[in-house]
């Protein structure tokens, strides 16, 4: 491979029922491509991670992922109500999430350490009323 593959989603927010079709796709190209199973893991779950913490506090947004020869770049944007103190967010079982997404099975605070768990490199571009674009990064 020697120029990147690039791969674009829509996230359709606060829509449960399609929560998830992004990293399943990529999952899915990973693997046609002959990725190492371990690659493919990380990257779905931090994808389907960002998808979710979108669809629950962002009303959607979009997904990139860059695959490159010796790394992938998932890329999050959203235009949402941004993370109010990222440090504090960034703690296994922190939540904001609402009782009603709760009720669901989602918002258990885990989807930022999960993120970060699975990926090599992740940084956090957040403003209040504007949103959040997440760039995380897997190496081979």
């Amino acid at each position: 491979m020697t120029a990147p593959l690039c791969f674009h989603y829509e996230i359709d927010g606060e829509n449960f029922t399609s929560a998830g079709e992004a990293s399943v796709k990529v999952k899915k190209s990973l693997r046609q491509l002959g990725f190492p199973p371990e690659i493919i893991r990380k990257v779905a779950i931090a994808m389907y991670e960002g998808e979710i913490n979108m669809v629950i506090h962002a009303n959607g947004g979009y997904a990139e992922v860059t695959v490159y020869p010796d790394h992938i770049e998932i890329v999050l944007c959203d235009h949402g109500p941004g993370i109010a103190d990222v440090d504090l967010a960034m703690q296994a079982g922190y939540s904001t999430a609402p009782e009603r997404i709760r009720a669901l099975g989602f918002g258990a605070g885990m989807g930022l350490p999960n993120m970060k768990a699975n990926t090599d490199s992740m940084v956090i571009d957040t403003k209040i009323g504007v949103g959040t674009k997440i760039t995380m990064t897997v190496n081979m």
